[in-house]
């Protein structure tokens, strides 16, 4: 249950009172639903993709050729067999019918050692395009309610360089009754891991339950890889400079691609939790100046890392410690003269390239470590790492649109007294920003404000008033 300042209580309790009439309500108790699903799932979901629509026409020339054959992959191999039906599905629209029969629907955890896709390698040399133009595409089988498209894009990396980045473009069945084009999600993912065998785009998603409501009320959703995750290079893991970035560019990317029928110039939010909080945020504040042609009336935002130096402290030495070393992996990637080899000990350069590689679940044989076991010198006291540290801390640019910011009270991976903080600069700022405190921890949190993000985010798409809690 969520916990709401007594100050604003008033407020808080009109804000969740659905509206009258039907659609509103189903809307809500679909989230509930999708957030009560997650609870029984195990700790990465699975989502079944159906098989290739027959009628589904083939991505223009300069999209990743389709494979002409299945393979042979073992029936134990889930991974292996799950990539395959992507493939085979890619054969069947050439060929006109469908072979996908005896393809598994859903794979539990990403194999690391099946090679990826040749879609994730970009062309070299990468051509000229601006952000958020495509660089290649193709339509994959549908996924629950919607039109699935997996796309290759340009972005802007923390450092100014043009990078390729990869994501999927979901596009409900469910039709848009509101005013104005079909309005768009980009979802910001929470962690996957640093290797490029966990990219969101490349195993079937635990977030994905709260996706299904939004593409029921008929909103498009795009959820970015951000950079180096299946593409090359080092996973830039919490670097909120590059990754607002790409949740930026993917929405560009939907509607520079004809085959989804996604229109520029509709309504636009940008939600996540955890690690896609804080890149959700990230979007609200570099949006204004990276990319005012948006119309974007929302951010929802849970878990936000606002403040990496104060989440370190928080994680070293703690049940969390794992995702304290993915942290300095992506600022390491973000930033090579940050050179975070020179400061590992021979644990830690064993461990460096052990883990560079890993997905999350390799975060839980970290809990209680600390940094001294990993380095002769923390890094985390230079004045380098400090300065790129303070270039991604949350607050300086408050976002102009509505801010829905929610956190666990118990929340053991992000602390929440930053998160309070940020809250408080926002509101000092004049931003406008509603926040609810969830009695829980860090996922079971994820799990209750799920309904919350649905309401605000439908109320946002329709221009309904915002009650705020500054």
């Amino acid at each position: 249950m969520p916990l709401v300042n007594r100050s604003h209580a008033s407020s808080a309790v009109s804000f969740a009172v659905p509206e009258p009439g039907r659609r509103r309500s189903r809307l809500r108790w679909t989230a509930v639903v999708a957030a009560l699903t997650v609870l029984g799932l195990p700790g990465v979901a699975a989502v079944p993709a159906s098989a290739a629509d027959p009628s589904a026409t083939t991505a223009p020339a300069g999209s990743s050729p389709a494979p002409s054959s299945a393979g042979s992959a073992q029936p134990a191999d889930l991974f292996a067999r799950a990539d395959q039906r992507a493939q085979v599905g890619e054969s069947a629209k050439v060929s006109g019918t469908s072979s996908t029969s005896d393809v598994p629907d859903v794979l539990v955890v990403p194999n690391q050692a099946v090679p990826l896709d040749d879609f994730y390698t970009p062309p070299t040399p990468l051509p000229d395009g601006a952000d958020g133009e495509i660089v290649r595409w193709r339509e994959e089988p549908r996924q629950l309610t919607a039109r699935n498209y997996l796309v290759m894009y340009h972005s802007t990396n923390a450092t100014g360089q043009d990078i390729p980045v990869t994501g999927r473009v979901l596009v409900p069945n469910t039709p848009w009754r509101g005013e104005g084009p079909r309005p768009i999600v980009s979802v910001a993912s929470g962690t996957r891991g640093v290797g490029d065998a966990c990219a969101p785009s490349r195993w079937l998603d635990y977030e994905r339950p709260f996706i299904e409501p939004m593409l029921l009320a008929g909103w498009a959703v795009v959820v970015t890889d951000y950079e180096g995750l299946g593409t090359p290079g080092g996973h830039t893991y919490v670097v909120g400079q590059s990754e607002g970035r790409t949740v930026i560019d993917i929405v560009r990317a939907a509607t520079n691609l004809p085959a989804t029928g996604l229109e520029a110039g509709g309504k636009v939010a940008f939600s996540g939790y955890s690690q896609g909080g804080g890149g959700a945020m990230w979007a609200g504040e570099l949006q204004p100046e990276y990319a005012p042609e948006l119309d974007l009336v929302g951010v929802a935002a849970g878990g936000v890392p606002a403040d990496l130096s104060e989440v370190a402290e928080g994680l070293d030495g703690k049940v969390g410690f794992g995702f304290l070393l993915f942290a300095a992996y992506g600022l390491d990637a973000a930033y090579p003269e940050l050179d975070l080899e020179s400061y590992l000990n021979e644990r830690g350069r064993e461990t460096f390239e052990r883990e560079k590689d890993a997905c999350v679940e390799a975060t839980l044989p970290h809990a209680f470590q600390n940094i001294g076991m990993f380095t002769s010198t923390n890094p985390l006291r230079s004045p380098q790492w400090q300065a790129r540290l303070d270039e991604n801390r949350l607050g300086a640019n408050p976002p102009d649109v509505p801010i829905r910011l929610f956190h666990g009270t118990l929340d053991e991976i992000v602390a929440p007294g930053q998160a309070r903080t940020l809250r408080d600069e926002y509101c000092a700022a004049g931003a406008d920003v509603q926040w609810e405190w969830h009695l829980g921890e860090h996922v079971s949190t994820m799990v209750t404000g799920a309904p919350g993000v649905i309401t605000f985010l439908d109320r946002r798409f329709r221009d309904r008033p915002f009650l705020g809690h500054c």
